[in-house]
């Protein structure tokens, strides 16, 4: 029976043994666990920093999902150009106006393009010839040609000098006397004036005398344009021009609108003959320049200056848009005072202006 008993007890201990260890073994698991979750915990929060940093310094981050705006956000400003001053500014339309500042003078806008210069028919003359097409940078023209009024403003202002011929100073036109500081002409050309005070004036006012090849371009307009006159083919009657002695001196600026040429421009043809800035050589179109000529340059032994449009006492002929005529300029080389010096002036000569800006 003892031993019975010993037995018992002994089974007993065994199998409280095995049952506490089942019970560690599953504490012992349960903590395991536990410690690989924290393990986990701390390896995942350290990814979650790295993240972040990378987040915060990093130019290729990934974009954001956008949230939208609650209905009362203000609204973003339009955009403003950094240099607004440096978009480029187009070209005036063809026929645009703008007024002088300094003379009250309405300007013409003749754009970029290609005219064919010279004699096209069959009245030309051997100085017109040989005829070519000539490209042209944009410039702005005189509408009209510089009147009475305006040239006093200059000769007030103490930038130019009273007209003249030779050494003696002139008020008059052809036939009236007191012809420059009349009021009743204050809008007629001003006469009398010699290649250099056409060429002060136009200075004083911020502009300059055309060239030849600007004048007959603005005359007869851009290619495929082969007018023979400023307003076209038709030979001039008392409606497009003031000619051929048909008053026996000059008219009010202005006074033939149908004479205008294709850009708007008036009394290009008639009224007053015209100053340009280039010295004349009669074979200068021999040379074939082609682009914004400006007349014969290197010479020293020559001071006839191009004379262009014809007067009102100029036959139709003259009055072509290719006529070139000529009078001697002033020569700096002649003695100072002398008529040679001063150079040509006369009662169907006057001038107009032009700019390149």
């Amino acid at each position: 029976m003892v031993i019975k008993s010993n037995k018992i007890t002994l089974e007993y201990d065994l199998w409280v043994i095995w049952k506490n260890h089942i019970n560690f073994y599953t504490l012992a698991t349960n903590l395991e666990k536990e410690i690989e979750m924290k393990k986990l915990y701390v390896v995942l929060s350290a990814l979650a920093i790295v993240a972040t940093a990378c987040q915060l310094g990093g130019a290729a981050q990934a974009e954001p999902t956008a949230i939208p705006l609650a209905a009362t956000a203000i609204p973003s400003p339009t955009a403003v150009p950094l240099n607004p001053t440096a978009e480029a500014q187009g070209a005036p339309d063809a026929g645009t106006e703008r007024v002088s500042s300094a003379d009250g003078m309405t300007q013409v806008y003749v754009p970029d393009g290609t005219f064919m210069r010279g004699g096209i028919d069959s009245d030309a003359h051997t100085n017109e010839m040989p005829s070519s097409k000539i490209t042209m940078t944009g410039f702005w023209m005189d509408k009209v040609e510089v009147t009475n009024g305006m040239y006093m403003l200059c000769v007030t202002a103490g930038a130019c000098e009273l007209p003249r011929y030779g050494q003696q100073t002139l008020m008059k036109s052809q036939t009236r006397e007191n012809y420059l500081r009349d009021p009743q002409y204050t809008d007629y050309p001003v006469v009398y004036v010699t290649w250099g005070a056409a060429d002060a004036y136009c200075k004083w006012s911020g502009r300059r005398l055309p060239t030849e090849a600007e004048w007959e371009y603005s005359a007869r307009g851009a290619f495929p344009s082969l007018n023979n006159y400023p307003w076209g083919d038709q030979r001039p009657d008392g409606s497009y021009a003031n000619f051929n002695y048909s008053t026996g001196d000059t008219m009010k600026v202005g006074s033939f609108p149908a004479g205008a040429s294709p850009f708007g421009i008036l009394d290009l043809a008639g009224n007053v003959a015209e100053w340009v800035g280039d010295l004349y050589d009669m074979k200068y179109y021999e040379q074939g320049l082609s682009m914004n000529p400006s007349g014969p340059v290197g010479r020293t032994d020559i001071f006839s200056r191009v004379v262009r449009g014809g007067h009102w006492g100029d036959s139709w002929k003259m009055l072509r848009v290719s006529a070139r005529s000529s009078m001697m300029g002033p020569d700096p080389k002649a003695q100072v005072g002398s008529d040679r010096w001063y150079g040509e002036s006369a009662p169907t000569v006057g001038f107009r202006c032009a700019s390149s800006n």
